[in-house]
């Protein structure tokens, strides 16, 4: 079940007019998110901060603002359902909020860690970094080429190679006692969960541009977004060269414990 412009619905269909925005030019904004205890004012579920981004991006637009509360009531309904929410909304102000599972084996890949890919392709930069639209491609494209490579995630990169983001995530890396995590002014998605780790990090945490220099210096890898927390990794592919992580570095519980905190 599923809301849409207001309505509770069943199966997985809805009708849009060929000439809609989001479907001509994925012209949407949405949030994914996880509610946690079924409680959108649970600290974790981070719902004030999904709206405000939502906000910022619809109101940077100029689109029509949608109906606040009733998306909250909406949300609030499919908790019973759904651990995992993304809220879409159009630019008449129409929303779409589908629920979803958690991912399969997340806890393994969160313990374990995970495989990726860097795709190095200066045609894949990514449409308006900093706000989070239904225009998806790019991120999109590169996880399926990291997968058909064999490989679990994507890396995204900027003109000059230097990484960004994951397809799904923001980026964490370990050295020398500090994590660090790639500048938002580098054009990089202001990531709900990269926000909850810099406000209540007890330790230290730099924001740095991810360059070639830097990233031979790496001694422990991680990312995270609202649904998986933090999920390191163990293999990393970069033109075919294979660097290896350990997924169980003791640095990697300092950024799981954040979430732990505020449970």
């Amino acid at each position: 079940m599923f809301f849409f412009d207001g309505q509770l619905m069943e199966g997985d269909v809805i009708s849009l007019p060929v000439n809609d925005l989001g479907l001509l030019y994925g012209a949407t904004v949405f949030t994914t998110l996880r509610v946690y205890d079924r409680s959108l004012d649970h600290p974790l579920t981070n719902w004030d901060a999904h709206c405000d981004r939502t906000y910022h991006s619809i109101k940077i637009f100029d689109w029509i603002m949608p109906n606040w509360q009733r998306i909250k009531k909406e949300a609030q309904y499919l908790t019973n359902y759904y651990p995992v929410l993304r809220v879409t909304v159009f630019p008449d102000g129409k929303e779409l909020i589908l629920g979803r599972s958690l991912p399969d084996n997340l806890q393994e890949k969160q313990q374990s860690g995970i495989s990726a890919k860097v795709i190095i392709d200066h045609h894949n930069n990514r449409s308006l970094p900093n706000h989070k639209t239904g225009n998806y491609l790019t991120p999109f494209l590169s996880l399926n080429k990291a997968k058909k490579d064999g490989f679990q995630e994507a890396i995204l990169t900027d003109n000059n190679g230097n990484w960004l983001e994951t397809s799904t995530g923001n980026l964490w890396g370990y050295v020398d006692g500090d994590w660090f995590t790639p500048l938002i002014s580098e054009g990089i998605l202001p990531g709900i969960a990269r926000n909850v780790i810099i406000r209540n990090a007890n330790f230290s945490v730099k924001e740095n541009v991810w360059n070639p220099y830097f990233i031979e210096k790496l001694e422990a890898i991680a990312h995270s977004n609202s649904v998986i927390e933090v999920v390191p990794f163990h293999t990393i592919n970069v033109n075919e060269k294979i660097l290896n992580f350990d997924p169980y570095h003791p640095a990697i519980q300092q950024l799981k414990n954040v979430f732990m905190n505020l449970i």
